[in-house]
């Protein structure tokens, strides 16, 4: 039998830590230096939190339930078959949100790392990233297993890397900036970021139900994605200042020098085909377990709908993640802390304890500021 403390343990933090870990990465930079880094790190330090409290309350729903669903099975078993339908399609959007903005970043970085060789080829590169990415999601969970802790490890070498290049090269001042116009920017995109709420009834699973083994693997890789993306933040920004780009590597590499730019575009295809192929297995089982369709029937609806947004126009990355932060991971949180309130009605016969009413109003007060903040801090 596998030692939890070696390669099993190791084995669900990867999996669950190397999700999270994505696209998100690279939208973080560009907000900070609109909102000011100590703007998103208190954002980071109070979602992280918000964040962990939600990924366990789920977590316990499923090591009690003794079943195998995601959101909308346990939405139905708690809370009705109108929850149940409704849960389903707030879960699906974040997917396919998540979904279309890795389709998008991995496209792009794959045409930059072959640019100029290739130039104006982004489509062709999107089409071949989606194309390896819908054949693992096809052949499932082993063929992805095996190589997140190697992938994981990679990305965070590769952050070490860009430290050592960088680091001649920060300028505190570019840390100290604020603006107040963009104050609520950052909500969306950290929630994104920090999000991993798909893989819980995996891990769930991966730890054989054990609560302590639970808690330490969540807390553990939501702790560490904090670290990465703020490590990441304080760096990119620090460097580049005012010239921060969009996908974070191309205002950097203008800074430290041209040859950073392969080594950022490979980290950024190995964030984004990670969190990829992790959602899209993810969102496959979600279709056969909650809607009982075929293996074939799940592959499609999970892989195909997100390439045809891409191919009508829908490409703005960072617009993506944050509307699909704030919104619909919004409302999967809320339907979260409904489903847990019920759970301990029905299972223990006990009222759920007073917290969880003002921790739904922060996520619903979020959605609202996400929603609005263009039109009060324009």
């Amino acid at each position: 039998m596998v030692n939890w403390h070696g390669s099993k343990y190791l084995g669900a933090l990867a999996i669950f830590a190397g999700t999270i870990i994505g696209a998100g990465i690279f939208s973080l930079p560009y907000i900070a230096s609109k909102a000011g880094f100590l703007t998103i790190s208190v954002y980071f330090l109070v979602l992280t939190i918000l964040t962990i409290v939600i990924h366990l309350l789920l977590a316990e729903v499923s090591r009690e339930s003794r079943k195998s669903a995601y959101i909308a099975g346990y939405a139905e078993e708690y809370l009705g078959k109108g929850w149940r339908n409704f849960s389903l399609i707030v879960f699906c959007l974040s997917l396919f949100g998540a979904l279309l903005a890795y389709l998008i970043l991995g496209g792009n970085f794959l045409s930059s790392y072959f640019y100029p060789r290739f130039d104006h080829q982004t489509i062709v590169f999107t089409l071949a990233f989606f194309a390896l990415g819908a054949t693992l999601i096809y052949r499932g969970d082993k063929s992805i297993v095996k190589t997140d802790l190697l992938i994981l490890s990679i990305l965070l070498l590769i952050i070490f890397l860009f430290f050592t290049k960088g680091i001649p090269f920060i300028n505190l001042q570019n840390l100290l900036t604020f603006n107040s116009r963009y104050l609520a920017l950052p909500y969306g995109a950290v929630l994104f970021s920090l999000w991993g709420l798909t893989m819980v009834p995996e891990i769930t699973e991966l730890v054989e139900r054990n609560r302590k083994k639970m808690l330490t693997v969540i807390i553990s890789g939501i702790v560490l994605a904090c670290l990465c993306y703020l490590s990441f933040v304080f760096l990119i920004l620090g460097v580049s200042g005012r010239q921060t780009s969009s996908d974070a590597i191309s205002g950097f590499a203008a800074i430290v020098g041209n040859q950073t730019v392969k080594l950022g575009f490979i980290f950024g295809f190995l964030a984004v085909f990670t969190s990829f192929i992790g959602l899209g297995l993810t969102l496959k089982k979600i279709f056969q377990l909650d809607l009982k369709l075929s293996q074939n029937a799940s592959w499609a609806l999970t892989c195909f709908p997100p390439l045809l947004v891409y191919l009508i126009g829908v490409n703005n990355f960072i617009e993506i993640v944050s509307l699909t932060g704030a919104i619909t991971l919004g409302l999967e949180a809320v339907i979260v802390i409904l489903i847990y309130k019920n759970f301990l009605r029905k299972r223990f016969q006990r009222e759920a304890p007073f917290w969880i009413y003002p921790l739904a109003c922060v996520f619903l007060v979020g959605m609202a500021l996400q929603i609005f903040s263009p039109i009060i801090f324009k």
